[in-house]
């Protein structure tokens, strides 16, 4: 059993359905604080303040601690999470017909083990359909996503290209998490 400090669903989700078990319960860490040059940069420091919070809040006395936290970047740009329609329109205009890189940096943390990992997964999209982006605007799906963007989601049948795993790209590297559980 292990301790996911992350209130996100696609996360649990994504340990589910890899058979591991687990408690989701988090502390809130404020990102917006973060200043940060580079994509990887910023995951990492938005992963280490979120596993400092839940590491003080929970320690390590009943169960394993994963955190993790994801970013996407497209044409040199960090694309944040959109705080409206407007900003989640331009941050996916961003991304069509571009490559959109998606990195996770975890950290898992037993009494005995330090993982931290910073995977990045890169997809290839053809152009949006302004219709079909209008729909998922609406839609509101969009909302709480790094990038605005859902590959399992909304993106999909604009991938042309995908290198990396798609986990990676969900929130949690779960293949890279597996072989340390």
């Amino acid at each position: 059993m292990i301790r996911l400090a992350s209130s996100s669903q696609t996360r649990a989700e994504l340990l589910r359905e890899a058979g591991i078990d687990f408690i989701q319960q988090s502390v809130d860490f404020d990102e917006d604080s973060i200043k940060a040059s580079s994509p990887k940069n910023f995951v990492y420091q938005a992963t280490l303040g979120k596993y400092e919070a839940n590491i003080g809040a929970f320690g390590l006395s009943d169960y394993p601690l994963l955190v993790a936290d994801t970013v996407v970047t497209s044409q040199n740009q960090i694309l944040r999470k959109a705080k409206c329609l407007d900003d989640a329109r331009n941050i996916l205009m961003t991304q069509s017909g571009n490559i959109t890189s998606i990195i996770t940096c975890m950290i898992y943390q037993t009494p005995r083990l330090k993982l931290m990992d910073i995977s990045s997964t890169d997809y290839i999209f053809k152009p949006f359909d302004m219709d079909d982006l209008e729909r998922y605007l609406a839609s509101g799906e969009w909302r709480g996503k790094a990038g605005a963007c859902m590959v399992e989601g909304f993106c999909k049948p604009y991938i042309q290209e995908v290198r990396g795993y798609e986990s990676t790209a969900m929130g949690l590297s779960v293949e890279v998490l597996k072989s340390f559980l």
